[in-house]
């Protein structure tokens, strides 16, 4: 069945926000020993409650009550003076014939934030869904499985892009086509999925 929907990840996908997420956390839990790298690494494609866990677990302590909403207003300043676009993207939405729309982990405060600042809504518009809203979180195909009936399309119509394994496994669990965003080349990824390092390529290759 050939694609006729594309349902975009946010962050690290359409936006540069990885690192602004991580840095949060390093800023606000001094005794984090861990370099931006690591932390990116550790959080890309987790759900946040898993992420504050693992703080928890590596500070051997607690977070202090309010804490979520502590990180959550830190992100939402990082975003509004340093968020920008993945490069290419807004050439590579341009270039895409199918609707198109957003299913991310995230908040929907924060998404449309994140894609309001990054210039990147009026490409979308009602067109976001959040796991906040269905109670699903990748890797489970849930957030997928909704926002391909919204927008009115079946799962083997669907492609779906995505920078994380979390986020490839919800693809392939949806029964959706797996697009894996890696820009590192030196990165693993999951068989099955079209792997591809610059935004430029996706469209190409949405059309084979």
């Amino acid at each position: 069945m050939s694609i006729a929907c594309v349902i975009f990840d946010l962050d690290g996908t359409l936006v540069d926000s990885e690192g602004l997420c991580s840095r949060a956390f390093l800023d606000l839990v001094p005794e984090l020993d861990l370099s931006l790298e690591d932390m990116v690494a550790r959080c890309r494609g987790q759900k946040l409650a898993h992420i504050l866990g693992d703080i928890e677990e590596h500070i051997s302590r607690s977070l202090p009550a309010g804490f979520e909403q502590e990180y959550r207003a830190r992100v939402a300043s990082l975003f509004e003076t340093e968020l920008r676009p993945v490069p290419g993207v807004m050439e590579m939405l341009a270039g895409i014939p199918y609707p198109i729309c957003v299913a991310s982990s995230g908040p929907r405060e924060k998404i449309c934030q994140a894609l309001t600042v990054s210039s990147l809504f009026h490409f979308f518009g009602e067109n976001v869904f959040s796991s906040y809203e269905v109670g699903s979180w990748k890797p489970e195909p849930g957030l997928l499985l909704h926002a391909a009936e919204a927008m009115g399309f079946s799962p083997g119509q669907c492609a779906v892009v995505e920078d994380s394994a979390p986020g490839i496994q919800a693809a392939v669990a949806a029964g959706m086509r797996p697009f894996y965003f890696l820009p590192d080349k030196e990165a693993r990824y999951d068989s099955g999925a079209v792997v591809f390092g610059s935004m430029a390529e996706l469209p190409g290759l949405l059309n084979l």
